[in-house]
């Protein structure tokens, strides 16, 4: 079946509409380049739309119609809900994304010195090709947790009066034995140390016995500025991303080039969609966004871990329902798009692609009705009458669509929290963002494919 780009479809109010969203994602994009700074953001953005601190609300009496909550988990997941006029035990509508991005993660004891050079000790997280990301402007993102119970955030590189930072690489002159490497062996993940500094600190400020000048020199900067010590540094969530801000792509526009766009493209459309969406809805409406996907959802903060279901738990017994199978049957009646990205067709590299089977840039939502890799291992495998309805809703609301998978069938593959929810047995499909260059330090996404996944996630709040 042929797709149409949506970009043809479009009318001056649909182009401004369009507009409207893309700038709103841009500065997401830009003030989000951690889990901490999108929920951050989220919260603010939810607080506005009318949206309480679930704890606190419920204080004030039990759930009712057009009541919105939000909940937060360890400042890194975040799910809101609007309460239905059906009962919770119906189900809900819900949507769900990961704000975690492949990066380099700054290790526990990071700072050293060597000849003259001083570095921050990383260890990459998620999956990158590791030679990318040398030898570009980056940035230092976090939290670093004092002893005494208070938190400080690091934000260094965005401003234009910030440094940047950078991971250095050989000189072409002097390559010629490197350049025979394997590509996923010519930058190693202990050769990704940070370089941080070079002037020692003055000889009048020195310790007797400090012999690491440029080191001490970081360490009084840092003094100065964030009121830490080196020892603080254990206790520290610092993140290492590409320096600077979400650009149009394209003579045309049409496109955009920016860190961390797998997956918040998926998240920002759809807490967008659920914050504007005011109709009146017969589920409840979810929205999650988590944190860890990249590694596999793990932790406390990962899908896997017991925060969502713990959170309907919690609606249902304000609701006067406080029993285990009054949770399960909730989440057993709900539907979900997982809403990820996924891998859009690139001409340069097509031979990585089965072409029929591909997302294109610009047509529209990609829906995956399964992942997993080769014989779909580790896959959700979505039911063809759950498919079939999530058709009829995108084909009523004049929503851009597409069905793809994640190039070839032996190439690779990969996988999103759809499995993990499927185990509530409710029904759930992929569905996201065709990406260009996905995992890249920046990666490119079509407008177009940006405004449909908005509308389409409103479309399936109103109408699943």
């Amino acid at each position: 079946m042929e797709n149409k780009s949506a970009w043809e479809k479009y009318k001056k109010g649909d182009l401004k509409e369009l507009e409207r969203v893309c700038e709103g994602y841009k500065a997401f994009l830009d003030n989000g380049k951690t889990e901490r700074e999108c929920v951050k953001q989220t919260i603010a953005m939810a607080e506005k739309a009318g949206y309480r601190e679930l704890d606190e609300a419920l204080k004030a009496g039990a759930p009712k119609e057009g009541d919105k909550y939000y909940s937060v988990c360890m400042g890194k997941t975040l799910a809101l809900f609007r309460i239905g006029s059906r009962d919770l035990e119906d189900g809900m509508n819900i949507l769900g994304a990961h704000i975690d991005s492949p990066r380099l993660d700054v290790k526990q004891n990071p700072l050293y010195e060597s000849d003259g050079l001083a570095y921050l000790d990383t260890h990459y997280y998620g999956g990158i090709k590791k030679y990318q990301w040398v030898t570009q402007p980056m940035s230092i993102h976090g939290t670093v947790a004092l002893k005494d119970g208070s938190c400080v955030d690091v934000n260094v590189g965005e401003d234009p009066e910030d440094p940047v930072f950078v991971f250095t690489d050989l000189l072409i002159h002097l390559s010629q034995d490197r350049q025979q490497k394997k590509a996923s062996e010519v930058i190693t993940g202990e050769g990704l140390d940070l370089l941080i500094g070079n002037r020692p600190l003055e000889k009048s400020k020195l310790a007797k016995d400090e012999k690491e000048a440029v080191k001490a020199n970081a360490l009084s900067l840092l003094k100065a500025k964030y009121g830490f010590e080196e020892a603080d540094l254990l206790s520290a969530e610092l993140e290492i991303v590409p320096a600077g801000h979400a650009r149009d792509c394209g003579f045309d526009r049409s496109m955009i080039l920016a860190y961390g766009q797998d997956d918040r493209v998926c998240a920002y459309t759809s807490v967008l969609a659920m914050l504007e969406e005011e109709a009146k809805i017969g589920k409840t409406a979810c929205c999650l966004i988590v944190d860890k996907e990249e590694i596999g959802s793990v932790g406390a903060t990962g899908m896997t871990s017991m925060f969502f279901e713990n959170t309907v738990a919690k609606l249902m017994r304000a609701l006067g329902k406080d029993s285990y199978s009054a949770t399960r049957i909730c989440l057993a009646n709900s539907s979900m798009l997982s809403s990820d990205v996924s891998a859009g067709y690139d001409p340069l590299y097509g031979e990585a692609y089965e072409k029929r089977s591909a997302a294109f840039l610009s047509c529209g939502l990609a829906f995956n009705k399964f992942t997993g890799a080769r014989g779909k291992s580790g896959s959700n495998d979505a039911n063809a009458e759950y498919v079939a309805r999530v058709r009829r809703i995108m084909d009523d609301a004049d929503v851009s669509y597409q069905f793809c998978e994640l190039g070839k069938v032996d190439i690779g593959g990969g996988g999103t929290i759809a499995y993990i929810m499927a185990t509530y047995c409710m029904e759930v499909i992929d569905s996201g963002v065709a990406v260009l260059s996905m995992h890249a330090p920046y990666e490119v996404t079509s407008k177009a494919d940006v405004y449909e996944a908005y509308r389409g996630y409103r479309a399936f709040l109103l109408g699943a």
